[in-house]
């Protein structure tokens, strides 16, 4: 029960925010598997910069006929690329006979292929966007047809074929139903995040920076639901996507064994809950109004002085000059990302720069710009306060994102117990759709 404190707060919210912050409740009854059926379209780093999203995408075939997926886009920062989804489509074809057994609507692998599209292979410039691929073209195709439900547009890697599309036609906006799972993602996709949220602010957008990583993190974690026990209890042998699952991703000499399914939350909003209400519970989580989009720009390099919030947007404006070469080129060196500077015309050089964690970053500019060369900054890094909530911004109405709040926390993942409070749930009907791979309706009663 909570204590009194916490419970008069989560009420002075709720009448704060007009009932947008709702108490859990006690089961999430609505959604795809309560009969409601959303149009979707998932766009995915698969194969790219990691490799939880195989996982996430044999759980979104395995769900496949109690929705209507209209694309599977590769959209990747990395080596990630259409052929990946192809890899999972053929332990789907595999498995096809079986799950047709319970019902006539999962999508023949044949429609599958014909809806899987390479999207944007390349991070986005500093303006956001750079030209139409077949990726942004298919979310247009799909948002302008005749069907008055809206597209939801799942994004488990980069922003850049979303903007692109938003960019190439705005009149698409209000059909669009996204929900981003930021924070690592967010760090390779800046400018196409920064385009979004400042000429494009009214999108209806969930932005999960830490709220995700309830679906490993927290929540029921005994025998078979462990993190590191579900693979090998409740997938190997459950046909070739379940085998799969448990034994054949393989990502830079690594082998996953553990569940992550970092993306799935996503998909999962929609088969329990009420997508169009994200501050109501649901195996996607909850999620609270957006604040002030966090964004600071600095017209000289940082210190460790300087501070900015968790998941936001640093600038850097640096002056060129004296010396500078006719063709200025340089690179702002943080951790594992080398992000090349804009030179915007006007003597100064920009960088864009979203950090994932909050700590002191330290980094270097490099190139040839003799007034910048080797030059250093720091800039720390804070988690937003949980009063963030009670500011909503009605600069972005349909924005929302991770709940600050203590109680929503799992340790320093704000939002991710909204999560991981469904997993024994969603984890025990994950294992029952495995289980259709294997044996067919009616058959016999599965080993255990």
């Amino acid at each position: 029960m909570k204590s009194a404190p916490a419970f008069l707060r989560t009420i002075f919210l709720a009448v704060l925010l007009g009932g947008v912050f709702a108490a859990p409740a006690a089961h999430a009854v609505a959604g795809a598997l309560a009969g409601t059926r959303h149009r979707v379209i998932v766009s995915t780093d698969i194969g790219g910069t990691d490799f939880d999203d195989f996982q996430s995408l044999v759980h979104v075939l395995l769900y496949a006929d109690v929705l209507d997926l209209e694309g599977l886009l590769s959209s990747p920062y990395g080596p990630g690329r259409k052929e990946h989804i192809l890899q999972v489509l053929a332990h789907y074809e595999r498995d096809y006979p079986n799950l047709r057994t319970y019902s006539d609507r999962y999508p023949s692998p044949a429609a599958l292929r014909a809806i899987s599209i390479q999207g944007e292979t390349e991070i986005a410039p500093y303006a956001g966007v750079r030209r139409a691929t077949a990726g942004s073209e298919w979310i247009i195709r799909c948002a302008r047809r005749d069907d008055p439900r809206p597209l939801h547009v799942l994004i488990w890697g980069g922003l850049e074929d979303l903007a692109q599309a938003l960019h190439d036609a705005p009149d698409i906006l209000p059909k669009l139903r996204v929900h981003f799972i930021g924070g690592p993602n967010k760090k390779w996709s800046p400018d196409a995040y920064h385009y979004l949220a400042t000429q494009h602010p009214s999108l209806w957008f969930i932005e999960s920076n830490s709220t995700y990583r309830g679906w490993f993190v927290g929540g029921y974690q005994q025998g078979d639901f462990a993190a590191g026990a579900f693979a090998e209890k409740r997938a190997a042998g459950r046909g070739a996507l379940g085998e799969f699952f448990a034994h054949g991703i393989h990502f830079e000499g690594q082998k996953r064994t553990s569940l992550k399914m970092g993306d799935t939350p996503t998909f999962s909003w929609l088969l329990r809950g009420n997508p169009e209400l994200p501050f109501q519970p649901g195996w996607g989580g909850r999620y609270v109004r957006a604040w002030t989009r966090p964004y600071v720009r600095f017209p000289r390099l940082t210190t460790a002085a300087d501070q900015m919030e968790h998941f936001g947007i640093l600038e850097l404006v640096l002056p060129l000059g004296p010396g500078a070469p006719a063709a200025p080129a340089a690179a702002m060196v943080i951790e594992n990302q080398r992000l090349v500077g804009h030179v915007d015309g006007q003597g100064s050089i920009r960088f864009r720069f979203c950090p994932k964690d909050a700590k002191v970053y330290r980094y270097t500019i490099a190139g040839n710009i003799p007034a910048l060369e080797g030059g250093r900054g720091e800039i720390t890094v804070v988690a937003p306060a949980p009063a963030a909530a009670l500011t909503p911004d009605p600069r972005w109405p349909n924005w929302w994102t991770d709940d600050p709040s203590p109680e929503a926390a799992e340790g320093p993942h704000q939002g991710a117990r909204t999560v991981s409070v469904w997993r024994e749930e969603f984890l025990r009907d994950f294992a029952a759709r495995l289980e259709r791979c294997r044996t067919p309706a009616g058959g016999p009663a599965p080993p255990r």
